[in-house]
């Protein structure tokens, strides 16, 4: 695997990367910094815009101008260019130690994001939810309960599976998923983790491979549609969190990663912590979809 570039974002919790084919750059958020990030490619200028709250999430729009998100509360339309932040629906409108996490657009334009509990205590045995949200007027629908990290949201090539993850299980799920309706099935363990390895972030190539982001390893691993290992990836960090195909051929591979958490000795190991590896991976992904709300 060809390292490309390294990006110095020096992200506190980098995450959540998509690529805009529209205006040629990876958007991505550095959560815990409450910042949105874009880096313009091939120049690699990076810009970062401060956010109302938290950013766990986000997606492509029809309108360019615009993004889909899922902030810490709730779910929301954000302008860039303006700082106009539409607010659509708030999953936690009253901080209870909860708060929205990874996420995706479908093949169909639905925004799929979970939550994560981050203080025990607050949430009071409460889990996280993974929702799924149509469109602007109804509001989001839970479609799962009962989750500590939501993570590696993504989307078989034909829409039909979601794959997803509770990380602290270390499995990788896979639900059937009807394209037509976005009702999920009982889901089958897709890829089972161990160690040090725990799935974050994840995004799919157009040979249906489901590339994750493995929190702790600091690899990326590729799994093939029938969870065998395609390839791995290994970073100069640990804490990778979450990859996203992108580039003017989508023959890149974008990963994030984070410095949260991180001792010192360990920053001092790991310098890169935070930033933004690029890879060419000798695949093609697929164009990020775009959220028809």
């Amino acid at each position: 695997m060809e390292l490309v570039a390294t990006i110095p974002s020096q992200c506190v919790l980098g995450e959540g990367p998509v690529w805009d084919h529209r205006l040629s750059c990876l958007w991505f958020t550095d959560i815990q910094s409450a910042q949105l990030l874009r880096l313009d490619w091939p120049s690699a200028q990076l810009t970062r815009f401060d956010l109302p709250e938290r950013l766990g999430s986000l997606g492509l729009t029809d309108d360019p101008a615009l993004l889909v998100c899922a902030f810490a509360s709730g779910f929301a339309l954000y302008a860039p260019a303006t700082g106009i932040c539409q607010w659509l629906h708030k999953t936690q409108p009253h901080y209870r130690g909860i708060r929205m996490n990874d996420g995706r657009v479908d093949r169909k334009g639905r925004f799929w994001a979970g939550s994560m509990v981050e203080d025990r205590k607050l949430a009071a045995g409460e889990g996280g939810a993974l929702y799924r949200l149509d469109g602007r007027a109804a509001p989001p629908e839970a479609l799962r309960g009962g989750i500590a990290i939501s993570n590696a949201t993504s989307f078989a090539p034909d829409g039909s599976a979601l794959y997803f993850t509770d990380t602290p299980t270390q499995e990788i799920l896979r639900y059937p998923l009807d394209a037509a309706s976005g009702a999920i099935g009982e889901p089958q363990v897709f890829a089972q983790l161990s160690g040090e390895a725990y799935p974050d972030g994840a995004d799919v190539d157009a040979q249906g491979r489901v590339w994750n982001a493995e929190w702790g390893s600091g690899r990326v691993t590729a799994y093939n549609p029938d969870g065998s290992q395609f390839a791995r990836i290994q970073l100069p960090v640990s804490q990778v969190t979450c990859p996203a195909f992108g580039g003017a051929q989508l023959d890149l591979l974008f990963v994030t990663s984070a410095r949260e958490g991180l001792s010192g000795d360990q920053l001092a190991r790991e310098p890169k912590a935070g930033d933004v590896f690029v890879y060419r991976p000798g695949v093609t992904g697929l164009p990020a979809p775009v959220w028809r709300g």
